[in-house]
């Protein structure tokens, strides 16, 4: 309301200025259409430039300076020419406005390539800055943050330090060919994530000669940017917390969309293999969730009915705990096997 408030009396002025002034010696009518048009256009001019980001009206400024500075010198040029006042002033307001005008466009389509934490806290684009994730080099080779940039659920400015891409290339050149895969995989993960809707993959320069390892590096990058790291690193995602970094976290996200699953509920498991305590199977959901079963170690390689008992939730994941009766009840619990297995029958006979 207040801004709407300031461009009335801006109208106002300019109708008033026109009044009195006279542009162009006109009559009253034509006096004030002219002062309204010229209102509307500084109107519209504000509106759209309220619409730019930090970067870009600061490249325009740059870019207006720089052709303003260029016209200034080719109008020297042109005062030395043997033309008429009045060419000569038609040529030289001619090339300020067309000198201003390239570079205001070039700069200000450039602008994006500026570097605002170069010029202070001043000019720091804060809103821009608070949407910025600085990816870890574990979570690039994971390769999970691709398919979440597609789904739309991250948006803003992924920051790639360049310290992580030589890490990258580092594990790719590797003479190990189980790390040169990962390292390669790494970098093609990282393309997918450029080509990402919504998503500007932004590599940075910044290093810290005096810091040695890479996850501090991460830490006080994201300190001096007032960024997020984006990791599945767990002692990395401890230490930014502890130096009061925030972490998005990758393995907690995939936690958080696992299914929940109730004590009391019943559930079909595949027991894979035997569990680490007596007469204990193990079975895996489709989203790699352990499902530790009592009684099922005579059950491996069949599927089954379990009972949840508890549920167990850490921060490297979740463990589902079940029960399988010790003896079929009701004729109601049975093993489902897979085609071609005998029953039970037909094994003790």
């Amino acid at each position: 309301m207040d801004l709407w408030i300031i461009r009335i009396l801006l109208v106002a002025a300019v109708l008033i200025s026109a009044y009195f002034v006279r542009p162009f010696d006109l009559n009253t009518p034509l006096t004030f259409a002219v002062g309204a048009a010229l209102a509307a256009l500084i109107v519209l001019a504000e509106l759209r430039i309220r619409r730019a980001s930090l970067k870009s009206l600061i490249g325009a400024a740059l870019g207006s300076i720089l052709g303003i500075a260029g016209a200034s010198l080719i109008s020297l040029v042109i005062g030395r020419m043997p033309l008429e006042a009045a060419q000569a002033t038609f040529a030289q307001v001619l090339v300020l406005i067309l000198m201003s005008y390239v570079g205001l466009v070039s700069g200000a389509s450039k602008g994006e390539y500026l570097d605002l934490s170069a010029l202070g806290v001043f000019l720091t684009d804060r809103s821009a800055r608070k949407s910025q994730k600085i990816l870890d080099t574990s979570v690039v080779i994971d390769g999970r943050i691709a398919d979440i940039c597609k789904t739309g659920f991250l948006e803003g400015t992924l920051v790639v330090p360049h310290f992580v891409l030589r890490e990258l290339q580092q594990i790719a050149d590797s003479a190990d060919s189980i790390k040169r895969n990962r390292g390669r995989r790494g970098l093609d993960i990282l393309e997918k994530v450029k080509s990402a809707p919504g998503i500007t993959v932004q590599v940075v320069e910044k290093d810290y000669p005096d810091v040695k390892e890479v996850d501090l590096k991460l830490i006080e990058l994201a300190k001096e940017l007032g960024a997020k790291i984006v990791t599945n690193d767990f002692n990395l995602n401890k230490v930014s917390q502890l130096r009061g970094v925030e972490v998005l976290n990758i393995n907690e996200l995939a936690n958080a969309l696992k299914p929940v699953v109730l004590p009391g509920e019943t559930m079909k498991v595949f027991i894979l293999k035997e569990g680490k305590e007596y007469n204990q199977g193990v079975a895996y959901l489709d989203d790699g969730t352990m499902v530790v079963v009592d009684n099922a170690r005579r059950m491996i390689g069949k599927t089954i009915q379990t009972q949840v008992t508890s549920v167990l939730q850490t921060t490297a994941g979740k463990m589902i705990f079940g029960r399988f009766p010790e003896e079929v009840e009701g004729g109601n619990q049975r093993a489902d096997r897979r085609p071609g297995e005998r029953t039970g029958a037909a094994e003790r006979g």
